[in-house]
């Protein structure tokens, strides 16, 4: 049976926002509301694994309620100014971790919420409501039920009864007797619960008790008789209304994946460590759902074996664990650690598996009061060293690249990875979460034991080694058991499959080794460079936001969307062009931009904000980054993020320095070779044009590729009807913009907006490009079509980029689903391309023994450090190893550029 799960938005809001300290950042943002509504939507899909789900939210204005009664919510004060600034930066939040997210004009969310509901249960679905609402629980039946993630309450039908004392069905009339003081919905005068109940139990509904009126004596019998002409008006206002036309369907509400790079964007500006350190380590927020099998056919959760979990404490323990791990077919190995930092983790256990059901925890440095005696910690490494080290030994783990890292602190080199769970199921599903608890849950249907339940959150979060080594052994055997488990269904699903195989196999598994290296490696920063560069951006800033009071006449938080909604649409009386989903003006970089063509403070803001995040995230961050012990900074890359199978970097974010602007460049400057060496990067040119001309073996594109030609000229060539000579810089310009417009499935109102013409001229310069190149054409409406009946798209090696929204009966996000399928076989064969060359290179650099190392990789480009004396040699073979990876029906081009630093390189 599906499940709904839908989210009372609002009320979380306001409950969060007085319930919570005033938690701020450093730059006085307050940030509690936020915390706490997004801390209970992290919980909630892992406490309530669901099929469908949405985060509701009261739309700003007027209800149908204020129609029937203009009193309706009258007596609420307006929203406070700390509240509502926290709604734009949490909406965006929630959309970024996956979560549907409802607004809609005219009706609560109280509304959309039942109606939802009981559209669900209509559909035989279960329906969980997360709400602090009493009012929400009229919409509970059998198959509907409410928990306030706040208190842990669960009410279903029973527990409704015992709450308020009156089923389900008569809480309607409840309400309507006791009225609502927050909304300013009366009730009858001086009833309360207890009478309220009394009466219904008698009567057995508010109908019956309306027409016995006269029959009830006292006081409170003379106000029910007085209130008679009000109740079905105010049982109208209480009632939750469930059979509006909503613009959504159930089935509309999939949950997405997560965007990423916003969340750690989000989660650095309001200061929300924890959860960036879990992006950082490879975490994913969201998740698209579709299932590759009912769990069922893939592995029956009544079958897990019994537990057998051992905790070794002793030399006999041991050694007979040591003797199965000798004799295993595949060791099952995970560490518990000091750190998520995975370059300064330090071992507090181990733990093993050799068969579903039966693991064992070593604990090596638990050191709580009470803690009993454990083995040596240098004794047992020693022991285990050779067996970890034993290339031979097959080693499976979940996200084992960390587990490397650890080992290596402590002079252990893992050998023998021969299976990762993380990227078994991304290989598999690229578009959903990969952590082993949610993995547990969707393939094995277990309820793992989670880290926080084990050690507590936030501030009150205790370090593993201060956990009870029971609890913790019960906990770190269960990690080794379940990832063998996971193993088990997951991988036999990849041998089935050669495309798959071969993406897990030759790409992703080698990489694993290779990106351990990479971050090992680390990359040498200039500190000096970069702390003027900080002083200089500080100067410029001071500069900007002295130019910015100048034009609005007036200093202002240039930090701050509500003084800048002030400014320019208030004082300036600039006409507004978007809203927040609040009502306000939006003053988000879209706008600013657009508006920058006619305005210059939005021209001017926009600097200032390019520079303040240049300044924040590098110039200021990067030198506290530099490891003590290497003296280099180590990017750490997840192989398991990004749907197309990029790479994603964090801590730096490498991927993210902009290069358009000076500052930017200068930046890479920063990033240098050691004395001796140099810096090599290698970039593959116009790499996703190359394959979209493989893909659509377009003829006019293969020419043009295998001539050798400039394909921005030759393609404004074709679309302005001149010879190639003859073509203009502003023509190629055009012609650049449309050629990777168009894989990104941008349209003629997106082409208008970029070159800033016309959309008509767009139109006619789209239409001219496809009556040139008509297999591209040709090859979007293909891809559209196969999308819409398998579910994903593949690239040129077989890795399945997942589209969920293909078939959504929403036309934008069809429509979104049908540009990403469209890219993503581009993006995707990028993606597999620059791995296999990062493989290639890497075993070029062992087979020739040199001292030349990978230090980055970035996009389509793969940065070396080369010692003087191998330059010539590593400049030579780069290029024709990374066009050598694969054969498409044009040939791959690499470009090689040699400099002190990185950005000399280019």
């Amino acid at each position: 049976m599906k499940t709904l799960l839908l989210v009372d938005g609002s009320s979380y809001l306001y409950r969060a926002f007085h319930a919570l300290p005033d938690l701020r950042n450093k730059a006085g943002e307050p940030t509690g509301a936020m915390y706490g509504v997004l801390n209970m939507l992290r919980r909630l899909h892992k406490d309530y694994p669901a099929d469908y789900s949405a985060c509701v939210f009261d739309a700003k204005g007027k209800t149908f309620r204020d129609d029937i009664y203009p009193e309706y919510k009258a007596h609420r004060p307006p929203m406070p100014d700390d509240l509502s600034r926290q709604i734009e930066p949490l909406h965006e939040a929630i959309k970024a971790m996956g979560w549907p997210l409802l607004m809609i004009d005219g009706v609560e969310a109280d509304d959309v919420i039942g109606c939802l509901a009981r559209q669900a249960e209509e559909q035989g679905m279960q329906v969980v409501i997360s709400t602090g609402d009493k009012d929400m629980a009229q919409l509970v039946t059998p198959h509907i039920k409410l928990v306030n993630t706040m208190t842990n309450e669960v009410l279903d039908e029973a527990g409704v009864e015992a709450k308020f004392g009156i089923p389900p069905a008569l809480i309607i009339d409840y309400l309507t007797l006791i009225g609502d003081s927050v909304d300013n919905v009366p009730g009858v005068e001086k009833v309360g619960p207890k009478t309220a109940v009394k009466w219904l139990s008698q009567h057995g509904s508010l109908d019956k008790l309306i027409a016995n009126a006269a029959e009830i004596g006292g006081v409170v019998g003379d106000n029910l008789r007085k209130a008679l002409d009000w109740l079905p008006t105010g049982r109208e206002l209480i009632t939750i209304r469930c059979k509006l036309d909503l613009p959504q369907m159930v089935t509309d509400l999939v949950t997405q994946p997560s965007d990423n790079a916003k969340l750690a964007e989000l989660y650095e500006r309001f200061e929300f460590k924890t959860w960036r350190r879990e992006l950082e380590a490879g975490g994913n927020e969201g998740a698209a759902v579709k299932p590759l099998a009912p769990i069922g056919d893939l592995f029956s959760a009544a079958a897990v074996p019994d537990r057998q979990f051992e905790t070794i404490l002793d030399q006999a323990s041991l050694d007979k664990w040591l003797l199965l791990l000798k004799s295993a077919p595949l060791v099952t190995f995970d560490t518990e650690t000091t750190s998520l930092d995975a370059m300064q983790a330090k071992l507090v256990g181990m733990s093993f598996s050799v068969e579903a059901g039966k693991a064992a925890y070593v604990p090596l440095a638990h050191d709580y009061t009470g803690a009993p005696q454990q083995l040596d910690f240098a004794a047992v490494l020693q022991q285990v060293k050779p067996l970890l080290e034993d290339a031979s030994l097959p080693k499976l783990g979940q996200n084992l690249k960390y587990d490397k890292h650890v080992l290596a602190n402590h002079s252990i080199q893992l050998n023998g990875i021969a299976h990762d769970t993380l990227l078994q199921s991304y290989v598999l599903e690229s578009h959903r979460t990969h952590g082993m608890d949610d993995l547990a849950m969707r393939h094995l249907g277990v309820q793992t034991i989670t880290y926080e339940q084990i050690a507590g959150k936030g501030a009150k979060q205790v370090p593993f080694s201060q956990i009870g080594i029971d609890t913790a052994s019960e906990y770190a055997a269960e990690d080794a058991d379940i990832t063998l488990q996971l193993h088990q269904v997951l991988y036999p699903q990849i041998e089935t499959d050669d495309k798959l195989e071969f993406v897990y196999r030759q790409i992703e598994m080698p990489l694993l080794d290779i990106l351990y290296t990479i971050e090992r490696n680390g990359v040498l920063i200039d500190q000096a460079m970069l702390q003027a560069q900080s002083h200089e951006l500080g100067q410029k800033l001071i500069e900007l936001e002295q130019q910015a009071y100048d034009i609005a006449g007036q200093p202002f938080n240039l930090g701050s969307p509500k003084q800048l909604q002030e400014i320019l649409f208030g004082k300036l009386g600039i006409k507004p062009l978007k809203k927040t989903p609040s009502g306000a003006p939006s003053t988000d970089e879209d706008v600013l931009q657009e508006l920058a063509l006619d305005y210059p403070l939005p021209k001017v803001l926009l600097e200032y904000r390019g520079l303040a995040k240049l300044k924040s995230t590098y110039t200021d961050k990067l030198p506290r980054m530099i490891n003590p012990a290497t003296g280099r900074v180590h990017t750490s890359y997840s192989q398991a993020v990004a749907i197309t199978g990029r790479l994603a970097s964090s801590d730096p974010n490498l991927q993210n320095i902009p290069v358009r602007t000076a500052e930017g460049r200068r930046i890479r400057e920063a990033f240098i070779a050691p004395p001796g060496s140099r810096i090599i990067s290698a970039d593959y040119s116009q790499i996703e044009l190359r394959i979209m001309a493989h893909l659509s073996q377009d003829e006019g594109l293969l020419s043009a590729f295998a001539k050798g030609e400039d394909i921005h000229r030759a393609t404004a060539a074709e679309i302005f009807g001149v010879q190639r000579d003859e073509v203009s810089s502003e023509q190629r310009r055009y012609a650049k913009v449309i050629n990777f417009g168009l894989i990104y499935g941008m349209s003629a109102f997106g082409l208008a907006q970029n070159l800033n013409i016309e959309r008509g001229a767009a139109q006619s310069y789209i239409d001219r490009y496809f009556a040139r190149y008509p297999g591209v054409r040709e090859y979007m409406q293909n891809t559209r079509m196969v999308a819409k009946e398998q579910g994903y798209v593949e690239t040129f090696f077989g890795r399945r980029l997942w589209v969920p929204e293909i078939n959504s009966p929403n036309g934008m996000r069809r429509a979104g689903a049908e540009r990403a399928a469209i890219n993503a076989p581009m993006q995707g064969t990028a993606a597999d391309l620059i791995k296999l060359a990062m493989i290639a290179v890497d075993g070029w650099l062992r087979t020739q023994k040199l001292q030349s190392k990978i230090i980055m990789q970035v996009h389509d480009e793969l940065v070396l450090e080369v010692p003087d004396a191998e330059l010539e040699l590593v400049q030579q073979a780069l290029p024709k190893l990374m066009q050598d990876v694969a054969k498409l029906d044009v040939p791959l081009l690499a470009e090689v550029g040699v400099g002190s630093n990185w950005e000399a390189a280019h």
